[in-house]
C-alpha cells in the first residue's frame, strides 16, 4: 500500500496547491476528503481545544494517537503539528518516529521554547536560539531519511511576529540547509506576506488563524497561490465554526426544549451522509452475506 508521505510528495511535485483543513477526528478527516480537499491537518490548537488540555499542555502521545487515528482511516495525506519535538534532538528523532509509523505524511517542527508556555496563545513568543532550532529540523531529516525518505518536514518559526521577517526568513533558511523540505512562518502583514516567498529558498505554507487576535492577515487561496505559497492550513476553521453552530443549537434546545435551525428533511440528510462516511453499507452487505443470512437459514419455519 501507498504511503500517505508519497501521496504528499507526489502532489508537491506536481505543483497542486495543498488547501488542508485542521481536523481533530476521523469523521472530520473524511468530510475533508469527501469534498475534495487535497489534504488534512491536525494542529496542536485543535487537539489541545478539543480535548479541554490545551496546546501547550499537550503530551506527545496526546497528539500522535489522534493523528494515527485519522491518518488511518483517510486515503489522503495528513500532515501534522509536532510541536517543538517534545524535547532536544533525540526526543524529536523519537518524534518523527512516532508519526512516521502512524502513517501520518508529514509535520512541521518549531522554534519555540520547550515546553511550551500558555502564554503563547496571547502571541508572546518565546523562540529558541536559532542553533537550538536548526539541531532539531537537522536531526528530525535525519530520522526522516533513515525511516521514510518520502515523510515532508516542514520547519516553522515563530520569530517573525517578534523579530521580524528578515529574522524568520533566515531561520528558516538555516533549516532549508540542513534538509527541510518546506517552511512556515507568520507574517504580520499583507505585505510581509508577499515578501516571505521572495526571502525564503524554501517553498512555503501558509497559516489562515481565522479569529486571531493580532491582527494577521486572512488571504484568499487564490492570491496565495499568486504569490508562490504552496499550501495554506486552516487552523482554526472547522472547530471554532463546529462550536459557534452547536452553541446556537445547544442554547436554543436549553431555552425552549426544541432546535428550528434544521429541518427534518436536513436531518434526515446529514445522519445519511454520516453514515455513508463511516461505511455502513459495508457493513450491510458484510452481515447480509453471513450472520443475517445465517440466521434466516435457521429460524424455524412456522407450522
Amino acid at each position: 500500500m501507498e504511503r500517505q508521505s508519497t501521496r504528499l510528495r507526489a502532489l508537491l511535485r506536481a505543483k497542486t496547491f495543498l488547501h488542508m483543513p485542521s481536523v481533530y477526528n476521523v469523521i472530520g478527516g473524511r468530510l475533508v476528503e469527501s469534498l475534495g480537499f487535497e489534504a488534512a491537518y491536525i494542529g496542536g490548537y485543535v487537539t489541545g481545544a478539543s480535548t479541554a488540555i490545551t496546546e501547550p499542555l499537550l503530551t506527545m502521545n496526546e497528539q500522535i494517537d489522534p493523528a494515527r487515528n485519522i491518518a488511518q482511516n483517510i486515503n489522503i495525506p495528513l500532515v501534522a503539528d509536532a510541536g517543538s519535538g517534545w524535547g532536544e534532538p533525540i526526543h524529536t528523532m523519537r518524534t518523527m518516529r512516532e508519526f512516521i509509523r502512524g502513517g501520518v505524511a508529514g509535520i512541521h517542527i518549531e522554534d519555540a521554547l520547550y515546553p511550551k508556555r500558555a502564554h503563547y496563545h496571547k502571541y508572546v513568543v518565546h523562540g529558541v536560539p536559532v542553533e537550538e532550532f536548526v539541531e532539531k529540523v537537522e536531526y528530525s531529516c535525519k530520522e526522516r531519511d533513515r525511516s521514510d525518505p518520502d515523510f515532508v518536514i516542514i520547519a516553522r518559526t515563530d520569530t517573525c511576529r517578534a523579530l521580524g521577517l528578515e529574522e524568520a526568513s533566515m531561520r528558516l533558511n538555516r533549516a532549508a540547509d540542513v534538509g527541510a523540505d518546506l517552511g512556515l512562518l507568520f507574517p504580520r502583514t499583507p505585505q510581509e506576506a508577499e515578501e516571505a516567498p521572495k526571502k525564503c529558498r524554501l517553498p512555503l505554507v501558509y497559516v489562515q488563524s481565522r479569529g486571531n487576535r493580532d491582527g494577521r492577515p486572512i488571504i484568499s487561496r487564490k492570491d496565495l497561490q499568486q504569490m508562490g505559497y504552496v499550501g495554506c492550513i486552516e487552523a482554526q476553521v472547522t472547530l471554532c465554526t463546529e462550536f459557534h453552530f452547536l452553541k446556537k443549537a445547544l442554547t436554543e434546545l436549553r431555552k425552549t426544549g426544541d432546535y428550528t435551525g434544521m429541518t427534518n428533511a436536513e436531518y434526515v440528510a446529514a445522519r445519511q451522509a454520516v453514515e455513508d462516511l463511516i461505511g455502513l453499507d459495508e457493513y450491510y452487505e458484510i452481515e447480509a452475506k453471513t450472520v443475517e443470512a445465517r440466521q434466516a437459514k435457521d429460524a424455524p419455519s412456522g407450522g
